[in-house]
């Protein structure tokens, strides 16, 4: 490594000044692992791990407004080790629920108040009272609001929902009502969207609840199958709300997927049926969430990759 510019005002490092304009989490992060190396900058590296937690307040999603090309990762998972694992393995954000298998529910208090305590990424908590369709009654819609409410206290830093009619339309004045109740935290739209009839009214109409982000596969099982509905997700939403393209998201998938839809963000569980299997049958925790380390960095390391086309 070359010698630092020493030069007064020309110092690589960031000031207090400017690191909230240029900088962010991730790249304070990388300066402070390079100052600890250079035994003359001890100085520099606790400047930047006292800027690092403001920088993560001012960018909670993990980017900055200088750093266009990068492509945010969300990991949902259902435990403390998991959700250690993605933040180590460089995950931007979780989504934390309960029972997956059952595509998710809303994941108990504590659960949300241990993760709270232990993890630095943001933390956007699935609001579902129950499994099956998305149809609720208003005794859980009730359940729903409480959940929200509950959240807030706990410090999540932003809210998942998804609710429709009778008629598998996007249910506006209700999902309005949420995003309003969850008003400041971020709400994104989950893929109840997949099951309505016209993804065309249905984007219109999420982007009318007020909701952030739109998690989806396209309207098909899996995103790699609805790569072409995605792409025109992304397009006719017009930087209205985020698409994110979510299902079936691996290792071997993600780099076509983001070519093939231009989407900015990617969510998935990374979960394999060989981990979901050792899960189920009590194999070594340590070991099996070392396995899911590594593939979360897997991709955590494609997308920066990509973004650095």
């Amino acid at each position: 490594m070359s010698a630092p510019n020493t030069r007064k005002g020309t110092s690589k490092f960031p000031t207090r000044r400017t690191a909230f304009r240029r900088f962010s989490p991730e790249r304070l992060a990388h300066h402070c692992r390079v100052s600890r190396r250079m035994a003359s900058h001890a100085t520099l590296s606790e400047r930047c791990l006292s800027m690092l937690p403001m920088a993560q307040q001012r960018f909670p999603n993990g980017m900055s407004p200088n750093l266009p090309n990068h492509i945010l990762l969300e990991i949902c998972v259902t435990s403390l080790d998991y959700a250690l694992a993605a933040q180590r393995a460089g995950a931007n954000r979780i989504e934390l629920c309960s029972d997956l298998d059952c595509g998710g529910v809303t994941p108990s208090a504590r659960l949300m108040e241990t993760i709270r305590e232990q993890l630095r990424i943001p933390i956007h908590v699935l609001i579902r009272p129950r499994p099956g369709d998305f149809v609720y009654t208003a005794g859980e819609f009730s359940t729903m609001c409480k959940a929200i409410r509950n959240a807030i206290h706990l410090k999540m830093d932003g809210i998942v929902v998804g609710i429709l009619d009778r008629h598998f339309r996007i249910d506006v004045p209700r999902t309005r009502q949420l995003v309003e109740l969850a008003h400041p935290l971020p709400v994104t739209f989950h893929r109840a969207f997949d099951e309505t009839h016209s993804w065309q009214e249905a984007l219109e109409a999420v982007i009318q609840t007020g909701a952030r982000s739109l998690l989806t596969s396209g309207c098909r099982p899996k995103a790699t199958d609805g790569l072409a509905t995605l792409a025109l997700l992304v397009k006719e939403a017009r930087g209205r709300l985020s698409v994110m393209p979510g299902g079936g998201i691996t290792p071997a998938n993600v780099i076509r997927i983001v070519r093939a839809t231009s989407a900015r963000e990617i969510h998935g569980s990374l979960l394999t049926p060989a981990l979901r299997k050792d899960e189920e049958e009590g194999a070594d925790r340590s070991r099996q969430t070392e396995r899911y380390y590594r593939r979360i960095l897997k991709v955590a390391s494609t997308l920066r990759s990509i973004a650095t086309w």
